[in-house]
């Protein structure tokens, strides 16, 4: 169903960016020194929240799973899944990390590898490898798809379940009541979902484009890539990924999906065969063991760690991601809600968790190894190349660099296009009341506008940081509000399904053959037995109700 505009949500949530837009365009230094100090107060106030709520989303998620609420369909009863399980975790996928894995797949174990975490001092090569893979997947596997599947699982139930508007301010109908949720406090919720999303998905922009950046310089098409090819590239991306989201979801992102994932495996093969091998294989189980004996230590790792240095390398590592998936949320959960029709949430929450995060584990596995590998022979890859150049340098190593490199630069490209034009989707769908296919008109607005948030984070680092501190700190920033909107969704949700058919229906099943077993029990002195059949009256068959047992018990 199409429904109107929301201009109340449009308008404020548009007004802010474009505030913001300008903002960063008259005066960059005075909007990077006010995120800058926002920041760490942040920080220094608010970190522990977000480690704690991260954590506490992933107990949530697998205790839904594992529960009798997991056999819930996110549907109707008996309602078949919508996609095809390759298509629906390819999409899934691609929307949820896809160019974090190719900006991120060298250069944060590589990080972790040379300078390891504060708290952990390994002993030798082998366990400084351990560790950074342990770190690493700490903030790519289950933490963040479980804040996905937490998003995704909610509005999925009350859309396709409960048959609410495909909006964020809809689930919280069971908590604060639909007078509300369609009210003032509902388009609260929504703006600050267009506000969190776009911001999560300009800081990807900015990623994809400083590593393009990196791989026309790696290619020798150009010496040196200054703000204006960056921001040139931010506007082919966007028109591109603009073209992309007004296609559909049926056709435009399920396609460059299934591209993303041949295109990726590919990679990801070459590097493995040509790269060292057994070491790839032997950090598969080594980093999943060091994984789970680490998790406790790096899920409590707060500021009150104590140590030098712990603030910061929060702030650009573990909180820094915690928000990044926080911001992206809307978009990503609204995106999986979308394609997940049809499944229970036990299926859910094992498809959304699970898979990715085992694909995660292979990905850092083969990249990160072989960085480290080659960081270890003394290939001084820490030294020489920009973060976003790493994938690079290590290529360089081996055959066809050249294509490779060029490989790279086009995955990075169809994966943001398939993540960002779910986004513009998403925001579209929350700006006009829910509808599954918001105006393209509409579309086009957020397109360009994330567009232009990532050029003016960009403008903010090249003001005083480096590029990739702007995104990060303003990512953080706008994650902040959207993660009490979480906490409060988690509520809803569990309100909504302890009134479930399903669930009610199974209570009253599990009551009524108590009080029988009581009552037969009580009247029988314990010989007797339970049979299902038709009432008094409605067989040929039917027994008295007062009728004696025919044997057995």
């Amino acid at each position: 169903m199409r429904h109107r505009t929301d201009w109340v949500v449009f308008g404020a949530a548009a007004t802010l960016t474009l505030a913001f837009v300008v903002w960063g365009a008259v005066a960059t230094d005075s909007l990077g020194e006010v995120t800058s100090d926002a920041l760490g107060s942040v920080i220094h106030n608010a970190g522990w929240a977000f480690v704690l709520a991260a954590s506490g989303f992933v107990v949530f998620a697998l205790w839904l799973a594992v529960s009798r609420y997991g056999r819930i369909t996110l549907g109707q009863e008996g309602e078949e899944p919508e996609f095809r399980t390759v298509s629906w975790v390819a999409m899934m996928f691609s929307a949820g990390m896809g160019i974090g894995l190719m900006f991120f797949g060298v250069s944060e174990p590589l990080s972790h590898f040379a300078t390891p975490p504060p708290g952990t001092s390994p002993q030798d090569g082998g366990d400084a490898m351990a560790t950074a893979m342990a770190t690493t997947l700490f903030h790519w596997t289950l933490h963040p798809w479980a804040i996905y599947a937490v998003v995704g699982m909610a509005i999925a139930y009350s859309t396709f379940r409960r048959r609410r508007r495909q909006t964020i301010s809809a689930v919280f109908e069971p908590l604060i009541g639909a007078r509300r949720a369609n009210g003032g406090t509902g388009r609260v919720i929504d703006g600050l979902a267009i506000i969190a999303t776009l911001f999560g998905s300009a800081a990807s922009l900015g990623l994809g484009a400083l590593q393009i950046g990196s791989g026309v310089e790696e290619l020798d098409w150009l010496s040196d890539v200054g703000t204006g090819l960056l921001v040139t590239i931010i506007a082919v991306l966007t028109a591109a990924f603009v073209v992309s989201a007004v296609s559909g979801v049926e056709r435009g992102i399920q396609w460059l999906s299934n591209i993303n994932m041949v295109l990726a495996a590919l990679l990801a093969a070459f590097v493995f065969v040509a790269g060292p091998t057994v070491l790839i294989l032997d950090l598969l189980p080594t980093s999943v063991g060091s994984f789970l004996n680490d998790l406790p230590e790096m899920a409590a790792r707060t500021e009150a760690s104590g140590g030098e240095g712990v603030a910061d390398w929060l702030s650009g590592w573990t909180v820094f991601y915690w928000a990044w998936w926080i911001s992206w949320t809307p978009f990503v959960g609204m995106f999986i809600a979308r394609i997940s029709r049809g499944r229970t949430i036990r299926q859910f929450v094992g498809g959304v968790i699970l898979v990715p995060s085992t694909v995660s584990l292979v990905w850092f596995a083969v990249f990160g190894g072989t960085a480290m590998r080659l960081e270890e022979r003394g290939a001084g890859l820490t030294e020489e190349s920009t973060t976003e150049g790493q994938l690079f340098a290590v290529l360089r190593d081996y055959p066809v660099a050249g294509a490779t490199t060029l490989l790279v630069m086009v995955l990075v490209g169809i994966f943001f296009v398939s993540g960002a034009d779910a986004a513009s989707i998403v925001m579209g769908t929350l700006s006009q009341r829910g509808t599954l296919e918001p105006h393209r008109l509409v579309v086009v607005f957020w397109g360009m506008l994330t567009g232009a948030v990532a050029a003016v984070m960009l403008l903010i680092g090249d003001g005083g940081t480096t590029a990739l501190d702007g995104l990060q700190n303003l990512t953080i920033l706008a994650a902040v509000p959207f993660a009490l909107v979480m906490v409060g969704l988690c509520a809803a949700l569990m309100r909504d399904l302890r009134r479930d058919e399903l669930i009610v229906r199974g209570e009253r099943g599990e009551e009524a053959v108590e009080l029988a077993v009581i009552a037969g029990d009580e009247r029988y002195n314990g010989d007797f037995r339970l049979r299902i059949g038709p009432g008094e009256g409605e067989g040929p068959t039917a027994p008295a109700a007062d009728a004696p047992p025919t044997g057995g018990r």
